[in-house]
């Protein structure tokens, strides 16, 4: 049976634990946080038309395969070079 004397010391445990994971979130994101300021825009008018023009296709085509924006890495194979 626990004592009201334990039930508080795992309780403390339990809050110190708490506690120093997020002093340790906090001082790594204070760390890891630009220290420049960052500047965003618009996409070019050229990137905007081929970002938006594979944005509603099904897959291998959701990365913009093909397209300056997509992944260089993937290689498309078509069912058209399947022999029966």
């Amino acid at each position: 049976m626990m004592t009201s004397a334990t039930t508080g010391i795992a309780m403390l445990k339990t809050l110190s634990a708490i506690l120093t994971a997020a002093a340790i979130a906090a001082v790594l994101t204070i760390s890891f946080a630009p220290t420049s300021p960052v500047d965003a825009g618009p996409l070019a008018k050229p990137d905007e038309a081929a970002l938006k023009s594979c944005t509603q296709r099904p897959w291998p085509y959701l990365n913009c395969v093909g397209t300056p924006l997509g992944s260089s890495k993937i290689r498309l194979v078509t069912t058209d070079r399947l022999t029966p």
